[in-house]
């Protein structure tokens, strides 16, 4: 089978890490690449056998692409430190690297825990993700956030999912709700994109509509309706944040 190189970004992650990286002691190698952390992360993946690099953040992308040129392996499996991989999905992907195969890479679904339920609807699921691919034919573009992996060839698909335990409670779900509505914003900012009465007042219930009936959010319960609720919110805060960089440019500009 072809060798395989575990990467794994985290900060401060000491409560995720230790689920994370006994899901995956049977890849050849694990590379975690620290941006700072000031908890057990480091001492927690030393302790497990894995190569930690620090680095500054720059984004999502630049830091799986800086991990993936560390890698010795001849395929990467990138994971974030609150995901699993279980046992029936370490089973296919070692069946799907042991066999002849005309893909360099496989989009793998993933399954969101929130807030103590998994959700199969709201536009969470399946969340296909491009996580395993031949080091040499992947490479992950360098947005700050939303990072893809641009593969140089085909792409199948794996059926199990990786499990997401990314919304433990509000207050973490809230933490990361400023943090990428702010990096969102920056984003845009960078792409030029400006913030329009339609973005701040039409796209937020649209979103709402979206993630709640078209992608069937009722059915995920209680939890359904406050993913959808938050999503619309969600895309207000990041316009919103948006206008505010451009004000406070002019504001710049003025002194």
């Amino acid at each position: 089978m072809k060798k395989i190189s575990a990467v794994i970004i985290a900060k401060n992650e000491e409560a995720n890490l230790p689920r994370c990286l006994s899901s995956i002691k049977w890849v050849d190698e694990i590379i975690v690449i620290d941006s700072g952390s000031c908890d057990g992360t480091r001492a927690i993946a030393e302790r497990a056998g894995a190569r930690v690099f620090d680095i500054t953040w720059t984004g999502f992308g630049p830091a799986k692409q800086f991990g993936i040129g560390q890698a010795t392996g001849d395929w990467i499996l990138s994971l974030d430190a609150d995901e699993e991989i279980p046992l029936l999905l370490k089973d296919e992907i070692t069946a799907a690297l042991s066999t002849a195969s005309d893909y360099d890479g496989y989009f793998i679904p993933r399954i969101t825990m929130f807030l103590g339920r998994w959700i199969h609807h709201s536009g969470w699921y399946p969340d296909y993700v491009l996580r395993l691919f031949d080091r040499k034919k992947g490479t992950f573009d360098g947005a700050v956030v939303h990072e893809k992996v641009i593969i140089d060839g085909r792409a199948g698909y794996l059926k199990n999912n990786i499990l997401h335990y990314s919304y433990p409670d509000l207050e973490h779900y809230l933490g990361k709700f400023n943090r990428y509505t702010t990096l969102g914003a920056e984003e845009a900012y960078r792409q030029g994109k400006e913030a329009s009465l339609f973005d701040l007042i039409i796209r937020p219930p649209m979103a709402f509509i979206k993630h709640y009936f078209s992608k069937q959010g009722f059915r995920d319960g209680l939890e359904g309706f406050m993913i959808s609720f938050l999503s619309s919110v969600a895309v207000m805060i990041k316009y919103a944040k948006l206008r505010d960089l451009y004000r406070r440019e002019k504001g710049d500009r003025g002194k």
